[in-house]
């Protein structure tokens, strides 16, 4: 004879636990969608200023691991050679004329506009941020995520993930007060010859009224480098790279 109310008080005996969406996994697996393990790519920076005024850079940039990111400027003209380097919460700036790198902050901009060094210099958001919970959203996974310590540009991201292919759509990042600092966009799905990832991100801030800003990328390959790529000593010699 059938009896179903077996059945139930098996399901209920299953703590919710085991449906629950892993979200450090589902994180991860955004980063490796975002950013191959390592890898090269081309970039286009545009600031949109309120009164229409455009500036643009050209950047080269190579990525290993977490947390290792490097950008050589390629254009415009007055910042080409200028290079960055990110070694987890560190960074660095060499131009050329001085000689010698200088510290700069996550919350700093070598480029002005509303993306920071930290958005620009961008490491795996798993190597930065927990995830608190995971929310239902439809289409969409939204992910709560809460800053490893005090070095991180911000306190709190909320980052909606599509659930077909885990590709972020939009992220708020917060400060710990709950103030939106900014809104990251992430639209044009493309297919870099394996490499499947939005090669548009757009930003605002409700602190900046007016300006935009947008990163494009091109050329995004894997590529193999060395842990030497990734050193001060390597800054003024990027431009080998390409």
């Amino acid at each position: 004879m059938s009896r179903p109310w077996l059945c139930v008080l098996a399901l209920a005996a299953v703590p919710l636990s085991a449906y629950a969406i892993d979200g450090e996994a589902l994180l991860k697996q955004v980063d490796r969608n975002l950013n191959p393990p390592t890898y090269e790519a081309y970039r286009k920076i545009i600031n949109i200023e309120p009164n229409g005024k455009r500036r643009e850079f050209v950047m080269f940039t190579v990525k290993k691991d977490r947390d290792k990111v490097a950008m050589l400027f390629l254009s415009p003209a007055t910042e080409k050679g200028r290079t960055t380097l990110r070694l987890g919460d560190n960074m660095w700036l060499y131009i050329p004329n001085v000689g010698k790198p200088v510290r700069i902050t996550s919350l700093q901009s070598v480029v002005g506009g509303v993306f920071n060094n930290a958005d620009i210099l961008s490491v795996d958001y798993s190597a930065e941020y927990s995830v608190e919970r995971v929310e239902d959203a439809g289409a969409e996974n939204l992910l709560h995520l809460k800053a490893k310590n005090r070095t991180v540009a911000y306190d709190r991201l909320r980052m909606w993930v599509t659930k077909k292919s885990p590709q972020p759509t939009k992220i708020e990042c917060v400060t710990a007060a709950g103030i939106l600092v900014k809104t990251l966009r992430f639209k044009d799905i493309k297919d870099f010859g394996g490499i499947t990832r939005p090669a548009t991100v757009e930003t605002d801030s409700p602190l900046q009224k007016g300006y935009r800003s947008t990163m494009i990328f091109a050329n995004v390959k894997a590529r193999a480098l060395k842990d030497e790529v990734f050193t001060l000593a390597y800054m003024p010699k990027l431009d080998t790279l390409q």
